[in-house]
Formats: C-alpha cells, structure tokens, sequence
C-alpha cells in the first residue's frame, strides 16, 4: 500500500524546483490524496480524522489557556473563574477545551471498539495498534493532570486518592511507592507544588502525543488501511483514491459530530463534570464520594472492586496493560467479527461490561454495586485472556469474500466470478 507509485505533477517551475530540494507537496499528495483507500470503508472509520481535528483543537485551545492560568494553590481555582468572566470569549476557550476533552476521549473509544471488532490489531498491523495504546495511556495522563488544574474539591481530592495508590508498591519493594508519591506530590501531601508539576506535565504531554500521531499514521500507511471484511486490497478496484472519497465521507461525520461538540459547548458545558469541582480545594473536607472523570470511570470500578489495594491497583493498570497483547491472544485467522459468529456475541458481550463498569464506577463503593463490578471485572479479562484465545481457534467462521469489490458489488466483479469459478 505504501509504495503506489506517485502520481504528483509540479504545475509551476518554482513548485518544480521546491520539489526537488523538499517534496513536501509530493509527499501531501501520495500520502493525503491518492493514497488507495479500501473502498467499503464505513463511517466507523472517520473517527480517525476526528481524532486528529480534536487534537489541534485541545492544543490551541490549551496554550491560549496557559497564558492566562496562574498554577498555585492560592490563585489556580480563581483564575480559571476569571478566564471565564474577564478573558474575551474565555468563556468558550475554557468550554471548547473541557468539552473537547470529553469528545476526545468518546472519539477514542469508539474508535478502539471499531478495532477490535473488524480485528484492526492483526498482522501487518501489530505495531500501528500499540501506537494507538500508548497514544491511549498518553491521553489518560494529561486528562488526569488537567483535570487537577481546575483545583476545585473533586480535583483536589482526585489527584490525592489516585497518587496515593502508588504507596502500593511498598507491599513489593518497601519504601518505593512512598517515594513515588513524596515526588509526584513534591512534599508531603498534594499541594501548590503538585499543582504546578501537574502543570507542567499537562501541557508537555500533548506535544508527546502529537509524535505519536505521527508515528500511527506513518505505520498506517506502510500497512493500509484495514476495512469491514478483513480482506487486503488484491487489485485497483478494491481501492479508491482517498480525496475526495474517503475525505468527503470524513468531513460529513466531523460537521455531524461537532455538531453533538457544540451543543455540549453552548448548552450542556457543565453535564460532563461534577458540581464539586466548582468549590475550591479544601483539604480540610472530604467530599462524601470521590469519583474521577467518567472517561475513567471503568479502570476505576476495576480498582474498587479488588479488596486489596495493591490488587486493585494491579488490576486497573493490568486492565490498560492486556490490551497491548490483544495482537497476540487473539488466535483467529479471521481478522473481521462480520465473519464470526460466534466471537461477534462476546464483543458485544465485551462493550455492555464497559459500560457497565463505567456505572459502577460512579456508584458508591458499597453493595451492591462492588458485586456486580466483579463480576464485570472479571469478564473483562476473561475476554482478552480466554475468550479470545479459545474461540479463535475453536470457533468456525463464515466464507470471506473473495475481494473487496466481490463482498461490495455482490459477487458481480470480475475478480469475484473468477474466484467462485475456481470455487
């Protein structure tokens, strides 16, 4: 797929000439323009390009915010209030990012369970899937640390319980998980120098995740793109340039999405968040149930619903960690659950857990909702670590289409009649 040959034409001497020296242009147009596209991509694959936009948009939203933030625990929760009141439109800057985080992370996710549903993780494309899960992990740790920021009471407290976890660790190495959180806090408990680390993490951490981008669309263009049947490309006519087809289609889910991004942003900017967090930081008064935010919600259930912290706190990275294997365990020769009858019933089985799990999470820890998260808990790994592996091979799969423009066109391409001749 990487190789199609080149199809860029300078129109102009000076276009020529800067060709030569730097093929920027050439390199937009193969890469953007006429690179072969699999031609029955769905709407599930537009996340992508949303993904992107969003990130530009948490960047610029977040540097012009940074101008104005002041990151100490005496004025932190005070300027941000002013950014919203005093600041020219501050108001929808703070609103784009907040929301836009929330978007973010909805975006992700469906476009993870796309992946895992059409078998995304397969061989070529082992390395373009890990990407993607440190881009994940990147995300949750500056979702994690610019939700301090705002160092109202549920940020506050949120930072403490979640840091703290890392004490954990002095039940493997004595003394570690101490240290971990003396210098994730700076001291002895969260404070305006935890506030300014934060800080400076949050806003060091997008520009990582912008490198890793990069590195995810350059592995999917060595390898393509995958598509709903699981077949490679064999000819040109299982391909379309991707301007203006696939661009269209992109352009089409991103007005329709942000159109959902805007009605949060001028309607609903507070639906997503908690009514704590508009109380300042008050370490003297613990809110009667600390929750994060709900795109954390699931890991979150996983760690309470462990009786042991350091099991939980196992567990809940555990629960991150098992999907870089997923390339591994799942042992099918069938990359699309289209063709799986019976793997399709235990990913659908798969997202009710996560949801699940993200309610729970928002439920107090108490019964019974610690049962139930368990029991979620459990079949989440159960998944990846017997589900996956077992029917895979046990399971029978459907007849894949000869090509994809044979499982498109309904068997009436001529590379399809071929392949039922030979049949």
């Amino acid at each position: 797929m990487a190789d199609h040959s080149s199809t860029y034409e300078p129109k102009s001497a000076t276009a020529k000439w800067w060709d030569e020296r730097l093929p920027i242009m050439r390199l937009l147009s193969d890469q953007m323009i006429t690179f072969p596209t699999p031609k029955n991509i769905n709407y599930l694959w537009t996340f992508g390009g949303i993904l992107t936009v969003f990130l530009l948009l948490q960047l610029v939203t977040g540097i012009i915010l940074a101008m104005h933030y002041q990151p100490s625990a005496a004025e932190a929760f005070n300027s941000v209030d002013n950014i919203m009141r005093n600041v020219n439109y501050g108001w929808l800057i703070r609103n784009m990012h907040a929301v836009g985080a929330s978007m973010f992370f909805i975006a992700v996710y469906i476009h993870i369970f796309r992946g895992l549903y059409y078998g995304s993780y397969k061989a070529p494309r082992e390395i373009l899937w890990i990407l993607g899960m440190l881009i994940f992990l990147a995300m949750m740790a500056a979702g994690f640390m610019g939700y301090a920021l705002v160092w109202g009471q549920m940020s506050f407290w949120g930072v403490t319980v979640i840091t703290n976890l890392f004490s954990s660790l002095d039940g493997i190495i004595p003394g570690l998980g101490t240290a971990i959180v003396e210098w994730l806090w700076g001291g002895y408990s969260v404070s305006g120098t935890t506030l300014n680390r934060f800080f400076s993490l949050h806003y060091l951490v997008p520009f990582v995740i912008v490198g890793l981008v990069v590195l995810h669309i350059w592995a999917l263009h060595m390898t393509g793109q995958n598509n709903p049947t699981g077949v490679e490309p064999k000819t040109e006519a299982d391909t379309v340039p991707m301007h203006p087809y696939a661009t269209s289609k992109d352009l089409f889910a991103m007005f329709a999405f942000f159109l959902m991004f805007a009605w949060f942003v001028f309607f609903l900017p507070d639906y997503l968040g908690h009514p704590d967090n508009y109380n300042p930081a008050n370490p003297l008064v613990t809110p009667p149930h600390i929750v994060p935010e709900w795109y954390f919600l699931p890991f979150y259930a996983i760690l309470r619903a462990i009786p042991d912290k350091l099991g939980g706190v196992i567990m809940m990275f555990g629960a991150i960690a098992v999907l870089f294997f997923i390339p591994w365990l799942d042992r099918s020769r069938i990359r699309s659950a289209r063709y799986r009858p019976i793997y399709k019933w235990f990913f659908w089985l798969l997202v009710i857990s996560c949801l699940a799990l993200g309610y729970l999470g928002a439920m107090p820890a108490e019964e019974p909702y610690i049962t139930w998260a368990r029991i979620f808990t459990a079949y989440y790994f159960a998944h990846f670590l017997i589900v996956m592996p077992i029917v895979g091979v046990l399971e029978k799969p459907k007849p894949l289409p000869a090509s994809i423009s044979d499982a498109v066109e309904g068997g009436k391409s001529s590379s399809g009649a071929s392949a039922h001749k030979k049949n």
